[in-house]
């Protein structure tokens, strides 16, 4: 006991744990899955309880074998990773002081999954065991979440158990079948292997494609000069587009032909048909769920689906905000599928919209979001802030940059759904062309929208509009039975594109649409198809590698329900029942391995040895046989094709056809050591010269210089720095449409 007057040492970790058990009455442990998780939870609750992280998974199947007993009930055989024995030694230690334990990890199947490896990794006694969730990392959620325990939610659990199953059934016994009749290490996955049929299937319908041409022709028209008026006066005019012939929808497929329709237009009368004016409302877009927020971070960011989700979770599991250090959670769950909001969330935002805007700026009723799945289940509310008080800028000193603009881009969105349509003004024209006013085949149309009211573009208005949507020009007052001069015929070749390939964004958009994984899915099949060397991101755009056409057209022929895209989507909702308690996940996984079983085995006996060899268009020069692309455990290589007999092998280099400005040599494709592609000049070391921009082969118009691609469909020159349209300087690849600005 210290002595009246005398100063106390600190308490140790141990005395604050006693003084907690004699304040409390008990003493609690807390297990979150992150040490920034457990920081911030751990400010909000205070004395009397101790927050250890697992730092993710504990447990799982073993990586040597299979690990799934087949004849007894598919029976799986876990243990705990190597690397975190220490780990769970330390949890069983202090769940053995105490007199509860909570395990709040992450409020989805996989964090159920993982409480349910903890209490058997540590040995916990299940009777002291508490389940809490919480879906944002604030002090009310957290009072909320621990006032509210409940058990553990073993449907939940089995939902994630069986998938964990299935995807090991599926790897590890299609997986050592590629090795043998294709090429070591090869991975085949459940839902990884119908992505990469996607991405295959899209580039096969791009080389089959044969474009068509087309025209089109746009008439600019104005107000007929009044008598007194001078020629040489500017007057307003405006485009339109001619909209059908004689009735029919305009369908040019010749020069010929859009030259004969111009030759009559140019001697043709105008006259206005009919106006119409009118009001439209654009309302906003829901709140973010996981698959929405990686298609806008990455159409607007420029963000991985990857980097996307680690960005998040930092904003989720809480960042340093203030003097005092504190962990603040940012943002609320960033897996879900869910579209709703909490009440409370929306009472606060409606607040925050009208102390900031003005009444005018909130909708009639709260708005609610239709969710596109059927099952809504990974979390219980979109992606928002956790206060929208907590305005970006306001955090910016404490983020860093790629945190901010995430945070901003969930800010923004949130706030924006809660807010009021914006509303345009619309006009209308149609325009009548004839050689005669009795006779006029041609018909014209011409539209424009003038924001009235910005509503929600306030707060969510990437593209910056103002006053007017982008791409209109404003139509003068026109009054039915004008007449109208013609200034200039516009005509327009055109050929149709091939649909474009995808990107992570769209790739997930379209995994989503078919009912194809789940939130937490997404972002780990973009870095597995990419790792295995299946797929490779080029310019932004997922192109297939030549060994995924191998190995598609393999599995789909023996394996046609793994790689059926409405098989797998019922896999899905399979586990949606187990997850609603409607199914039990044992006769799932047998239903399913039944057919699976007999695929196996004749592609074991039948499925032929295949090979590919990509044409490098390059000859050994030991003994003169063309050089082949093959792939080995840090990825391509060139080796010559007269192996075994000369072994002769280089480092694989993709060459851009671009010219070195310094000394003329070819502009290679290189991997940093981060990982992150550069270009750089084939002499290196005799010349260091690189960029990381893709280099394209046309020089500069201006300066002769080196241009590199630039965003939005532009072209940068590294000498002069002036900009051009991308598709000035270099024709659009097959397939590859160039984007327009703010476009997917």
């Amino acid at each position: 006991m210290a002595r009246k007057g005398t100063s106390r040492k600190a308490p140790t970790e141990g005395q604050e744990q006693a003084e907690g058990r004699s304040h409390r009455g008990k003493a609690r442990l807390v297990i979150v899955e992150s040490p920034a998780k457990a920081r911030t939870v751990g400010r909000f609750l205070g004395k009397g309880y101790q927050v250890k992280a697992s730092i993710g998974h504990v447990r799982d199947l073993l990586r040597s074998k299979l690990s799934v007993d087949i004849e007894n009930d598919f029976a799986p055989h876990y243990r705990v990773l190597n690397e975190k024995r220490q780990v769970v030694q330390e949890l069983a230690k202090a769940a053995a002081e105490a007199d509860e334990v909570y395990l709040a990890t992450d409020p989805d199947r996989e964090g159920e999954a993982i409480a349910w490896h903890l209490i058997a990794a540590a040995n916990i006694d299940r009777d002291k065991v508490r389940r809490v969730v919480f879906h944002e990392i604030t002090k009310g959620a957290i009072e909320e979440a621990f006032a509210h325990p409940r058990d553990l939610d073993m449907r939940l659990v089995n939902a994630q158990q069986a998938r964990r199953i299935l995807d090991r059934l599926v790897g590890y016994q299609i997986s050592p079948i590629l090795w043998r009749k294709v090429r070591n290490r090869l991975t085949a996955g459940r839902v990884q292997s119908v992505a990469v049929r996607l991405v295959v299937e899209r580039e096969r319908e791009i080389q089959a494609f044969v474009p068509e041409e087309y025209w089109s022709i746009q008439a600019e028209l104005a107000k007929k000069l009044p008598p007194e008026a001078r020629p040489e006066e500017e007057r307003a005019s405006f485009l339109a587009s001619l909209h059908r012939i004689r009735g029919e929808p305009v369908d040019i497929r010749s020069g010929e032909e859009a030259q004969r329709i111009v030759g009559e237009l140019e001697r043709s009368l105008y006259r206005v048909a009919s106006v119409r004016r009118g009001t439209r409302q654009r309302k906003p877009s829901a709140p973010f769920i996981t698959s929405t927020m990686q298609q806008e971070a990455s159409r607007y960011l420029g963000f991985s689906a990857r980097k996307t989700m680690a960005v998040a979770q930092a904003l989720y599991e809480g960042v340093p905000i203030g003097g005092d250090g504190g962990n603040v959670g940012l943002i609320t769950y960033m897996r879900t599928d869910s579209t709703n909001v909490a009440e409370v969330a929306q009472q606060e935002a409606c607040r925050y919209i009208g102390e900031r805007f003005g009444e005018a700026y909130l909708p009639a009723q709260p708005p609610v979001y239709k969710t596109r799945a059927k099952r809504a289940q990974e979390a219980h509310e979109a992606i928002r802030p956790t206060s929208v008080f907590r305005e970006p800028q306001s955090l910016k000193p404490y983020l860093t940059r790629d945190q901010y603009r995430l945070y901003d881009l969930i800010w923004r969105r949130f706030v924006a759904s809660q807010m009021a349509p914006a509303v345009y003004d619309t006009v209308s024209v149609d325009v009548e062309a004839g050689l005669t006013l009795d006779d006029c085949p041609y018909l014209f149309r011409a539209a424009s929208s003038t924001l009235r009211f910005p509503g929600f573009l306030k707060v969510y208005n990437l593209a910056e509009e103002e006053g007017e949507e982008e791409g209109t020009r404003r139509i003068p007052d026109l009054s039915e039975g004008e007449l109208l001069d013609l200034l200039r015929l516009l005509p327009e070749q055109h050929f149709t594109q091939p649909p474009p390939r995808y990107t992570e964004a769209t790739l997930i958009r379209a995994l989503e649409e078919q009912g194809i994984g789940r939130p937490s899915t997404y972002a780990p099949i973009m870095s597995t198809i990419q790792a295995r060397g299946y797929v490779e991101r080029i310019n932004g755009r997922l192109h297939p590698t030549p060994i995924a056409f191998l190995v598609n057209d393999l599995l789909v022929e023996y394996f046609p329900d793994i790689m059926d895209v409405g098989f797998t989507a019922r896999m899905e909702e399979f586990l949606d029942d187990i997850a609603a308690g409607e199914k039990d996940w044992v006769p799932v996984v047998r239903e399913f391995y039944g057919p699976f079983s007999q695929q196996l085995e004749r592609a074991q006996r039948e499925m032929p040895r295949s090979q590919v060899q990509e044409e490098t268009g390059e000859v050994c020069e030991k003994c003169g046989h063309p050089m082949v692309v093959k792939y080995g455990r840090y990825g391509k290589f060139l080796a010559c094709s007269n192996y075994p007999t000369c072994r002769n092998t280089k480092s694989f280099v993709e060459r851009t056809g671009a010219r070195c400005p310094q000394c003329g040599g070819d502009l290679v494709r290189r991997r940093s050591r981060r990982g992150r592609f550069f270009y750089g000049c084939a002499n290196y070391p005799e010349c260091n010269f690189v960029v990381w921009k893709r280099p394209l082969q046309a020089p500069c118009p201006s300066c002769g210089g080196l241009l590199t691609e630039g965003r939005k469909g532009e072209a940068v020159c590294t000498q002069c720095q002036e900009t051009f349209p991308l598709a000035q300087v270099e024709p659009v690849a097959e397939g590859e449409a160039v984007p327009e600005p703010g476009s997917e």
